[in-house]
């Protein structure tokens, strides 16, 4: 008899998605998939999302569906089920080699590999269960920033705060940087992080570990934090802290309706505003996915400068 699969799905507003994603995990969730009207597997009206969170066995689904239930305003989950094991791999079909800036090419390791063109760099990327294929708008934003920013980041040392799968810090390895510290507070991905690393050859490279960016005692040239504008404004004396004079700032998951707020927030302390990176029109699975609501508002990266002489290059 084959083995049979919970998952529990709900339709939520597509600013609260992240919000209630990250709900569902620490409710025990071991992935969070999100549809709408333009990924693979369509979703919920315009407006909205649905998440499908996969859940080892039928006690905690229904505990999360129960938790959901007793939320302000409450959600309305429902319990479903999958037969079989095929399911479990079956998102790889969709998740090919593709172009996340001029110069950088993600492959998942399990791709027919193309001729590689002249100047063009592969990132081979595994995300597992942690977030970062490059194909949602938050993170590519970063990337592209980066890529522009490669002399700047030429010989430097980057922290990346909430790395996910550690493709930013990967990428900016790719594009010139010396090392890369990644952190993150969930500390299953780090794992994923230094599998990532050894793909590329780039794990005498990469320092990763389970932390916050409260507990980094030094400061870096390049900082990089793709989280959500609810964390980014908090964060916003602790990333300051940690980022060297002169050096480079760049925030993501932010939405276009955020932008002026964070760039108050963070001109205060004071960094100066160098630019916002707006999420060009894309068809591309996730990455479209990605984009806002009906009213047409998209995701915007920022990208800050701290006051002072030259970043120092890495020691």
């Amino acid at each position: 008899m084959e083995p049979r699969y919970p998952f529990v799905a709900v339709d939520v507003p597509e600013p609260e998605a992240d919000e209630i994603a990250a709900a569902l995990f620490e409710l025990g969730a071991s992935g969070v998939e999100q549809r709408d009207e333009q990924t693979l597997v369509r979703g919920a009206r315009s407006g909205q999302v649905t998440l499908v969170a996969s859940f080892e066995d039928h006690g905690e689904a229904e505990a999360a569906i129960a938790a959901l239930g007793e939320l302000s305003p409450p959600l309305a989950a429902r319990l479903e089920e999958v037969v079989g094991d095929a399911w479990r791999d079956a998102w790889k079909e969709h998740f090919a080699p593709f172009a996340l800036t001029p110069t950088i090419t993600v492959v998942p390791p399990w791709a027919e590999r193309a001729p590689e063109r002249e100047g063009e760099r592969v990132l081979l990327l595994e995300p597992g269960r942690a977030f970062g294929t490059g194909l949602h708008a938050t993170t590519a934003l970063v990337a592209e920033l980066l890529d522009e920013h490669a002399a700047e980041l030429r010989g430097r040392e980057i922290l990346d705060v909430g790395t996910g799968s550690g493709i930013l810090a990967l990428v900016a390895l790719l594009l010139g940087a010396e090392r890369a510290v990644a952190i993150d507070n969930d500390d299953d991905v780090i794992e994923v992080v230094l599998e990532n690393a050894a793909r590329n050859g780039l794990e005498g490279r990469v320092e990763a570990s389970a932390g916050v960016v409260e507990q980094v005692t030094r400061q870096f040239p390049w900082v990089v934090a793709n989280i959500e504008a609810r964390v980014l404004r908090p964060l916003a004396p602790e990333l300051a802290r940690v980022l060297a004079p002169g050096g480079w700032l760049i925030l993501s998951g932010i939405l276009e309706s955020e932008r002026d707020d964070l760039v108050a927030r963070y001109t205060s302390l004071p960094l100066a505003h160098v630019a916002t990176r707006p999420d060009p029109a894309s068809g591309r699975g996730e990455r479209a996915s990605g984009r806002g609501d009906a009213g047409g508002e998209g995701w915007v990266a920022l990208l800050f400068r701290a006051p002072g002489g030259a970043a120092p290059a890495a020691g």
